[in-house]
């Protein structure tokens, strides 16, 4: 087997996996009473699966679409986002999966950044993506998926072929950038088979027994988690992915036993939760083998493990970079933020600002490639329309992750914090300088700072610094209320400011550039500071 597998496409594997596995369940669906899509729970087997797909493929096809071709596709995690994806795929269409958290702005942005030739949706998600198309420059036709499902409009441009190759790209996923707006990663057919491939074949404790798996992962499926790494992986291995609509506390045990799943996917706010249960009876009878994932906070890796009776197995990878490390090979460093080492095909470097190699034991930025002979192999096409910030980002023959790691004498890499200006919530990656651009077009808004605070739920929350113009009023707790509604109106749920201080003024160096690292003394929880308006219960879900 090649280190990287990226030389097939996506309908090939598909074909195969039908061909071989046909008979086996690919997409279960737990049941959920309140859910409004198969409450009971469904099975679809790989074959049931397929026939929808090849339907699919046809209409499309008979319509004209295929490679050179962009769909954006705003359908939950519904099993209808597997079907269209690998239909669409098929004929060499590349889709753009949307966060269906995002509000009308963020939804403008990706449709005009994007450009796809058409937005298919669901009936109660038709409303939002008018809303979005009605503030894009970008005018796309949508199409409701359903059980009358509407036959596709004709593309606006020609179809290069309907037969992609392993370079042929396949999705383009948004990612939070340091500059503001999301940016659009490009991949190929190639990459996700090849992120697919790896994330079965990292060995030790990570053991996927073909056709026997059963991978519940509750992540959304328009990141690259649920979306291409536990997806892929199950289809080159004829096992099953469960798809619940989202991650709930009160309902992950429950799903987990019913589905009989095997392999869970977790971030470290979803083991907070669950060991925060007092009552862990839910849990009991469970065939759970291993968990995947990132983020377990270090005093609670050993804890879960002991309670629950399975290894959480952390692991690091980026969108951009297709390939994963692991540390789940024994002994495993437990409760350390280790996340693998180097091996063949990702070779890893830490460096300082300068690119220059530091000692074992000192953070610094982890840069990662292939191979010198081939950096690039196996990586993201780029990103849309930006080729400087692409080629930014490989300076000196590396991609550079913008994550602070340390390498410990055994070449086992630590993970210590992210230097790119991002603040994780709940999985999700928030750019400051996104919410930031968004509080300077409030009216009373003169200065803003954002940044991340610890919060012990959802691994960070945001905290806004904000410096009020003048007569704009006092910085209470209404103004704050104020800033905070006008935020949430126009960007997903958990953007908006969890936390809001005011200040007279922010320092700044002499080219008016706010230093974030002296607004609050070192080593001190901002949380504490006097004035500081906790507005997190305002953050909801909608």
């Amino acid at each position: 087997m090649s280190d990287v597998r990226d030389g097939e496409t996506i309908r090939q594997v598909w074909e195969a996996a039908v061909r071989e596995h046909g008979d086996k369940p690919f997409v279960v669906v737990p049941r959920n009473p309140s859910r409004d899509y198969d409450p009971g729970g469904i099975e679809l087997t790989y074959a049931e699966t397929d026939a929808r797909v090849r339907r699919m493929m046809e209409i499309y096809r008979a319509a004209g679409y295929g490679v050179g071709h962009r769909v954006a596709l705003l359908l939950e995690n519904r099993p209808t986002f597997f079907v269209a994806r690998l239909a669409l795929n098929a004929i060499g269409v590349s889709c753009v999966p949307v966060n269906p958290d995002y509000r009308s702005s963020e939804i403008a942005y990706l449709i005009g950044h994007s450009k796809p030739e058409l937005v298919l949706t669901i009936a109660t998600r038709r409303q939002s993506v008018l809303d979005g198309i009605a503030e894009s420059a970008h005018k796309p036709p949508v199409v409701v998926l359903g059980d009358d499902e509407q036959a596709p409009p004709v593309p606006r441009t020609r179809a290069a072929s309907a037969d992609p190759t392993p370079l042929t790209e396949s999705s383009i996923l948004y990612t939070s950038g340091t500059t503001g707006q999301p940016k659009g990663c490009r991949l190929s057919h190639g990459y996700e088979v090849a992120l697919g491939d790896w994330y079965l074949t990292r060995g030790g404790l990570a053991e996927f027994r073909p056709g026997q798996e059963r991978i519940y992962n509750p992540l959304p499926l328009y990141h690259v988690n649920a979306g291409i790494v536990s997806f892929f992986g199950a289809i080159l291995s004829g096992n099953a992915q469960v798809q619940p609509d989202r991650f709930h506390p009160e309902r992950w045990w429950r799903e987990v036993v019913e589905t009989r799943a095997t392999v869970v996917h977790y971030l470290g706010v979803v083991i907070q939760m669950l060991m925060l249960q007092e009552d862990a009876s839910a849990a009991s009878g469970h065939h759970v083998r291993f968990g995947v994932g990132a983020g377990v906070e270090p005093q609670l890796h050993a804890a879960f493990e002991a309670r629950f009776g399975f290894p959480l197995l952390e692991l690091w990878g980026m969108t951009e970079t297709c390939r994963v490390l692991m540390d789940g090979t024994e002994p495993r460093k437990v409760g350390t933020r280790a996340m693998g080492r180097a091996v063949p095909g990702l070779d890893v470097r830490v460096v300082d600002e300068a690119d220059v190699e530091v000692a074992d034991g000192t953070p610094g930025e982890m840069v990662v490639r292939h191979s010198a002979a081939t950096p690039r192999r196996g990586a993201f096409l780029g990103y849309l329309d930006n080729d400087a910030e692409t080629e930014r980002a490989w300076r000196g023959g590396w991609f550079h992750t913008g994550d602070t790691v340390y390498r410990a004498p055994d070449g086992m890499l630590h993970f210590v914090d992210r230097k790119k200006n991002i603040i994780r919530r709940s999985g999700e990656n928030i750019a400051a300088a996104e919410i930031e651009a968004l509080l300077l077009t409030h009216p009373d808004v003169a200065q803003a700072a954002v940044m991340a605070v610890k919060d012990e739920i959802r691994e960070e929350e945001v905290l806004a610094c904000i410096v009020l113009k003048a007569g704009a009023g006092t910085g209470d707790r209404a103004k704050a209320e104020d800033i905070f509604a006008f935020c949430n109106a126009r960007l997903a749920y958990y953007k908006p400011p969890g936390w809001i201080w005011f200040a007279r003024e922010l320092p700044t160096t002499g080219t008016q550039k706010i230093q974030k690292h002296t607004i609050f003394p070192t080593a001190s929880d901002p949380r504490a500071v006097a004035g500081m308006i906790d507005l997190r219960a305002l953050k909801r879900r909608r």
